[in-house]
């Protein structure tokens, strides 16, 4: 939690003041590490993306609303931009994962103003810290809450109308994916991993089937 006068009655941060504040912050451990590093929600090659179709299947959103907020810089695709004719935007897990924060933010009623200041001190955040924020909002003010007693404390002082528990978007984005084509951001990575492909897509299958 951020020690800041700007603070939240209860200690919770809204987000704009989180962004001044970001120093100063301290996370809690991940809730994965005690995973492997390849078996953390998101792990996978840094060169491995999804296109505009999939990453509209998985986050909920239209194509509309993904070229929209590429264009206007919103969430950008990290692992490849369109780059005149015959290539494609790929996304990474990390930004379908904010496609669908947005997506759900759009749905409570928070002004695209605000949700685009809230993304901005979301920014550099790795999947593992996203996964353990819980997103609450009064309407108008997206707060950042690390721990139960900030949920708590936003709750009973009345200032959240709705949360976001990002770390059950992460699974929900995951287990999508899993059954959704990637491919590698150069055509020859593309060629070396297409053999590989189903054996990955099985691995990351197994890791969701109970024993």
């Amino acid at each position: 939690m951020v020690d800041d006068s700007s603070a939240e009655p209860g200690g919770a941060l809204s987000l704009a003041d989180a962004d001044a504040g970001r120093a100063e912050l301290v996370l809690q451990g991940t809730l994965f590490d005690d995973l492997p590093e390849d078996e953390r929600p998101g792990a996978s090659p840094v060169d491995i993306g999804y296109r505009g179709p999939t990453a509209c299947s998985a986050a909920g959103i239209t194509y509309r609303q993904l070229d929209y907020w590429a264009r206007t810089g919103l969430v950008e695709p990290s692992v490849r931009e369109a780059s005149g004719s015959g290539t494609q935007r790929l996304y990474s897990f990390r930004d379908i994962l904010v496609l669908k924060i947005v997506k759900k933010l759009l749905d409570a009623g928070i002004s695209l103003q605000n949700i685009r200041t809230a993304i901005s001190t979301l920014r550099d955040r790795g999947v593992a810290d996203l996964a353990q924020i819980t997103l609450m909002s009064d309407g108008t003010t997206v707060y950042e809450c690390t721990s139960t007693d900030e949920v708590v404390d936003l709750l009973q002082g009345g200032q959240a109308v709705f949360a976001i528990a990002v770390g059950r978007h992460v699974r929900d984005v995951e287990g999508t994916l899993a059954a959704l084509p990637g491919e590698r951001a150069t055509p020859a990575a593309a060629e070396a991993a297409e053999a590989a492909a189903p054996d990955e897509l099985a691995t990351r299958r197994r890791r969701r089937t109970p024993a």
